[in-house]
């Protein structure tokens, strides 16, 4: 397990080396100019000579750490690379511009003091002599490119056209900016020079047919969610359990309603309905016309008792017509068992 772990890693930092170098081949040397007497000045006002680097790609790429030399003796295999890199002069972290952007370009001061500024190297640049110019890879070991620079007059400049390169006049010289640009050249031309093989052109046309691929996915696949969500809940509506759960909400409602008029009237009344009321009064009253109340003699026993609960036609004779007894004794009716 171990074995296959450090395989695996020793895959991805090669993987990483690689791209990393693939990356660092990308940046070359562009245009020199070895004796400014009228070109740029830097931050300090003063003129020296400078090295211009390219980024070929379409991608970012930091060339901090990296070196150049204009020393031909690097070129020894069998050279260390301490002892080489005493030889070379490295571009230092720290400054944001180091970050060179696609097909963007960067200028590096030559004959200066690095503590004057992030751009500005110890790197000694003859001005009126040829000069072999070296650009490592950040282990100085890889030589990324390099270029004999011949001699030249004041403001000359030497620079690169494709695989070419060629002296430039005082007022052609473009550092940090495109070589022998043309202002009468068409777009077409432009693109066949900086992309003869249409590499870049194709793989911006597939680029974007993919995007445009993504895009319509991305869409149809959220309207799909959305419709499939619709549907759910349509179905969840139109269910038939909704109905009686409706129902039951409508009679509790009208059972609210009456119950609260009930409570309403209740309130008004005071707790008592008149007609009960009336009811009450008359049955208390006929019960002491009839003398007919209970006797509690404290022993539950069953007997028979006369009562006048039987006898229907007294008892319609009586509410049709009223009576007032003459007696105290009750009338010889039927008996009926008494529980007391």
């Amino acid at each position: 397990m171990n074995k296959a772990r450090i395989l695996l890693c020793g895959m991805l930092l090669a993987s990483t080396m690689s791209a990393m170098a693939q990356g660092a081949k990308n940046i070359r040397l562009n245009e020199v100019l070895t004796n400014n007497t009228t070109s740029i000045v830097d931050e300090f006002g003063n003129r020296e000579a400078w090295i211009e680097v390219e980024n070929t790609s379409f991608t970012t790429y930091n060339i901090r750490g990296m070196y150049f030399t204009t020393d031909r003796s690097v070129l020894d295999p069998k050279m260390s690379v301490p002892e080489r890199i005493k030889r070379m002069s490295v571009i230092p972290n720290g400054d944001p511009r180091t970050q060179i952007g696609g097909r963007q370009h960067l200028v590096f001061y030559c004959n200066s003091n690095p503590s004057e500024g992030k751009l500005h190297l110890s790197l000694p640049v003859p001005t009126s002599e040829p000069v072999w110019i070296g650009f490592y890879n950040g282990n100085a070991v890889e030589l990324i490119d390099s270029v004999t620079i011949p001699a030249l007059a004041a403001d000359q400049s030497y620079a690169r056209h494709g695989r070419e390169w060629s002296v430039k006049s005082p007022e052609n010289v473009t550092p940090g900016i495109e070589n022998f640009i043309k202002t009468d050249e068409t777009k077409d031309a432009k693109l066949k020079r900086e992309d003869p093989y249409g590499v870049g052109i194709t793989l911006l046309a597939m680029g974007i047919v993919f995007f445009c691929l993504a895009v319509l996915f991305v869409f149809f696949w959220i309207f799909g969610l959305i419709m499939r969500h619709l549907d759910t809940a349509k179905k969840v509506v139109n269910t038939q359990p909704i109905k009686p759960i409706t129902k039951t909400v409508e009679v509790t409602q009208d059972i609210a309603h009456v119950t609260g008029n009930i409570l309403q009237d209740g309130l008004k009344t005071k707790g008592i309905d008149k007609e009960v009321y009336i009811a009450v009064i008359s049955m208390a009253l006929k019960q002491y016309q009839d003398d007919v109340h209970d006797v509690e003699s404290g022993i539950i026993t069953i007997k028979s008792r006369q009562t006048g609960w039987t006898d229907e036609s007294s008892q319609m004779t009586q509410f049709s017509r009223p009576v007032i007894p003459t007696s105290h004794h009750a009338p010889n009716i039927p008996t009926t068992p008494e529980i007391h």
